[in-house]
């Protein structure tokens, strides 16, 4: 494996590379084919509902690519309420047409379960499917976090699969409790500290209570 290349800050020209790591994973997973039964309509309107919150992140957070734009890492910062993207009722229907209502149900689900507290949330995070995929996504999000740990405070992500929620754990993320999109899957919801917080377990005090790992959670949500 060649060495994996430097990071760099995403800008409003990068959209389309952005946009496309963030559509493909979507349109084969079972919550893209729930949203757009349809195959032959799927990617074209993953793209476009992609697209609009893509360029949310670049207007209320980061977006991160490596330099030969093979992964992505899409952050909204939350320290305070941030709108809806501009004119996203009618930028949606347009992208959704009759698969609106099943949209905004997601969005629903979603926006019920995300933190209320000040956090960094990781919305997305893209590489293709290919045999560097876990180190790549690795090293992007471990860079992308030492920019979030300078911001001072926590982050927050979702994974959908095993092998995404064991990353997230392995880069200092602990469950919360998981909840199911429309589809029936199932979303292992993780948060990670600032680093002053993230206590190693040889110092913490006896009498403190043990957080739940993620292998844990799955059992319970299972």
């Amino acid at each position: 494996m060649t060495g994996i290349p430097p990071t760099v800050r995403a800008r409003w020209c990068d959209i389309d590379d952005v946009v496309r790591l963030v559509a493909a994973p979507l349109h084969t997973s079972t919550i893209g084919t729930w949203l757009v039964p349809d195959d032959d309509q799927r990617r074209r309107m993953l793209t476009a509902v992609s697209r609009i919150w893509v360029e949310h992140a670049l207007l209320f957070g980061e977006v991160f690519l490596l330099d030969d734009r093979s992964a992505a890492a899409v952050w909204f910062h939350r320290y305070r309420p941030i709108p809806p993207p501009a004119n996203y009722r009618q930028r949606l229907a347009a992208a959704c047409g009759d698969h609106l209502d099943r949209f905004r149900t997601l969005d629903g689900v979603l926006n019920t379960h995300r933190p209320t507290d000040a956090h960094n949330h990781l919305a997305f995070l893209a590489a293709p499917p290919a045999d560097w995929r876990h180190a790549r996504a690795s090293t992007l999000l471990a860079r992308s976090l030492v920019r979030m740990d300078r911001l001072g405070l926590p982050t927050y992500a979702e994974a959908t699969t095993a092998a995404e929620a064991a990353l997230y754990t392995r880069h200092g993320y602990t469950a919360r409790d998981p909840f199911a999109l429309p589809d029936g899957t199932i979303v292992h919801a993780l948060w990670r500290e600032t680093a002053d917080q993230r206590i190693p377990l040889a110092v913490r005090s006896p009498n403190s209570r043990p957080r739940r790992t993620w292998e844990q959670t799955r059992v319970t949500a299972t």
